[in-house]
């Protein structure tokens, strides 16, 4: 037909040439007509003069069949298009295949309930069943993950145009578990009403172990192996929105362990690490479903359990679980913690309605247990007494920073009095705080609240930096040489570098060393003995004089006195009150001076307030006095003043 003609170009061919070019001989040999019409819808490529290509299915059909002639009819179809698509797709699909096999990514197709597993997807799990199912797969996931595998890769998503990814773990081809990451997507046929849908496998154990370690070193007490205080604010944070959202309550509670630098000072490190890691044991037998635990710090825990006061009996409580655990815990005083009892103490708040985040009711358990922990063995619950102290101590905290800044800091003086002479020896520098309208705050008022939260460092600078300053000042206006006292707290004491900050302190204002005494107290000192006694060892070898302040009002023990490198031993007021009128305390007093003497270390008797006083200790051979009898705490123009009158006036015995 004139198609034929045309797509051919056959105007210039005769019949035979058409014919072999059509039927080639090569391809239906020389029974052609025969073969034609056996060989009906063979696919036939024909090549021009110009060197194009076509491919043509024909069909032959017997028309007319005569003594000598048969006529045929063919038909032949241009397939042309259709077979360079379909080339292009094999090629499309090896180099899918070939991708996907260097990739290691294995495949799951399913159409319509027909499964196609890749071979890549074979290997990577071992299977062998020629026709495999989903059970076959499921078989091979890790328990835990069955629930995943069943929403994920055999019930699919219902949503067709999205992709979805799960992770999960499934046992491999050499019987142990990877974890591997499934993504996958429904699409539907054209005729709607048909689903297709396609997921690959993808082994990611590598990177999953990689982000477990990172994990573990960012979320795991190393110690312990117990979440640490970064896992329980995520955590925490999590479970509290739950609550919100789910109408659920929670307790948490916050557990210190008491007196736990003693342990480990009397016991060693490596077994206080041991107690830590048995009371994180302990704790964690308490846990309830949906509970955890945490290591905050030290010797602090957080435990975090459901409340279920609504549902079961009181037992339930968290006063309940607290008594239990500190049950528990005493029972850990075996052989090694035979010289210590193990007592814990506790703080706790609810959760969600102590507070508007996670963070904040973290906070307010802490604060529970600070508010008890004078005592041994306490379990203080959060209330609005406690939340009214928060508040009192927020306020302050920033007021005392405001101060800072503000310079509203001063000092103040009150002279230490040579009993024998009756001369100014020292002074002790006592800090004020005078605000702007010029009410003056009680140091009892800011100062524990100034050391909780660490700004007691830049007072403590402060009153260094101005009380050897002034020392100095006085010395240069031509009075006679004193001894300043400035009292060190334990955050500025136990610091690494507080030699180097009182060198430092001396070289700016000129001072020499040996007109600086630093006060410490018993319990200061008491706190880490063997650390008390090098940072005193190292102040004592620049030659600066250690003072042990209000002797008498904590351990009390004279043995101390034998190991601390002390200079001068401060006897408490509340010795000296009832000094004229009881024997007993006369008898102490007398007693710790001689034993003071027998080590040559100096005694001074604070809160003196009559000579009646003053002169029994004097006879009892004490060697300095301060109190309101000899001045009270002076500014600085008005002890210049006191020093000056001291010259030509004193209170003789």
């Amino acid at each position: 037909n004139d198609y034929a003609k045309k797509m051919l170009k056959t105007e210039n061919m005769n019949a035979p040439e058409i014919i072999e070019m059509l039927f080639p001989t090569s391809v239906f040999g020389k029974q052609r007509a025969e073969n034609m019409l056996s060989n009906s819808g063979r696919e036939v490529r024909i090549r021009l003069s110009d060197s194009t290509e076509y491919v043509y299915s024909w069909n032959t059909s017997l028309l007319i069949s005569g003594k000598n002639n048969k006529f045929f009819i063919s038909i032949g179809l241009d397939l042309t298009d259709i077979k360079k698509a379909e080339n292009e797709l094999k090629k499309s699909q090896s180099k899918y295949l070939i991708s996907m096999e260097l990739s290691e990514i294995g495949i799951m197709l399913d159409a319509d309930g027909s499964l196609y597993v890749s071979d890549q997807l074979r290997k990577m799990l071992g299977i062998k069943e020629a026709k495999p199912s989903y059970d076959d797969i499921r078989h091979r996931v890790h328990t835990n993950d069955k629930m995943i595998f069943d929403t994920y890769v055999k019930g699919k998503s219902s949503d067709s145009g999205r992709t979805h990814s799960a992770e999960m773990r499934i046992r491999s081809c050499d019987g142990s578990y990877h974890w591997y990451l499934y993504r996958y997507r429904n699409m539907i046929k054209y005729d709607s009403r048909h689903q297709f849908s396609g997921g690959a496998f993808m082994d990611i154990t590598k990177d999953k172990e990689k982000d477990l370690r990172i994990e573990r070193l960012a979320y795991i007490d190393e110690i312990t192996e117990i979440y640490n205080r970064n896992k329980l604010m995520l955590t925490g944070q999590e479970t509290y929105e739950c609550c919100r959202s789910l109408n659920y309550s929670y307790w948490v509670i916050v557990l210190d362990i008491d007196k736990f630098h003693i342990i480990n000072d009397t016991c060693g490190y490596s077994n206080g690490n041991r107690l830590l890691r048995d009371f994180a044991h302990v704790m964690y037998k308490y846990i309830s479903l949906g509970g955890f635990g945490a290591r905050i710090g030290g010797d602090n825990f957080a435990l975090v359990i459901r409340n279920y006061s609504d549902e079961y009996s009181n037992d339930d409580s968290p006063r309940k679980t607290i008594e239990k655990i500190q049950n528990d815990i005493a029972c850990l005083a075996t052989d090694i913690f035979s010289s210590q009892s193990i007592s814990c103490s506790a703080g706790y708040s609810q959760m969600p309605a102590d507070g508007a985040d996670f963070a904040e009711i973290l906070d307010h358990a802490e604060f529970a247990l600070s508010s008890g922990k004078d005592h041994r063995n306490s379990i203080v619950a959060y209330n609005s007494r406690i939340h009214d102290s928060i508040i009192d101590i927020t306020s302050t905290e920033r007021a005392i920073a405001d101060a800072i800044v503000n310079n509203e800091f001063e000092l103040h003086y009150q002279p230490k009095i040579n009993l024998s002479d009756g001369k100014v020896m020292g002074a002790e520098a006592l800090i004020r705080w005078r605000k702007s309208d010029g009410t003056i705050v009680p140091p009892g008022k800011f100062v524990p609240i100034a050391e909780a939260s660490k700004l007691i460092t830049q007072i403590g600078d402060y009153v260094m930096l101005e009380a050897c300053r002034q020392n100095k000042l006085w010395q240069d206006m031509g009075y006679d040489p004193i001894i300043i006292s400035i009292n060190l707290t334990s955050v500025d004491f136990y610091q690494k570098d507080v030699k180097e900050a009182v060198t430092d302190t001396l070289a700016k204002t000129g001072l020499d060393s040996q007109w600086l005494e630093i006060e410490l107290t018993e319990s200061l000192a008491l706190k880490d003995i063997d650390m008390a006694i090098k940072q005193m060892e190292a102040l004592r070898s620049m030659g600066i004089r250690l003072a042990m302040d209000d002797f008498g009002t904590g351990y009390s023990s004279l043995s101390y006195i034998q190991i601390l490198p002390i200079t001068l031993l401060k006897l408490d007021r509340s010795f000296i009150i009832n000094l004229e009128n009881d024997v007993v305390a006369r008898e102490i007093v007398s007693a710790v001076i001689k034993i003071a003497k027998s080590k040559k270390i100096e005694t001074i008797a604070e809160g003196i307030e009559t000579i009646g006083q003053a002169r029994i200790l004097y006879e009892e051979g004490c060697d300095y006095a301060q109190g309101f009898f000899y001045g009270k705490p002076m500014p600085p123009d008005e002890f210049g003043r006191f020093l000056e009158k001291n010259k030509t006036e004193r209170k003789l015995l």
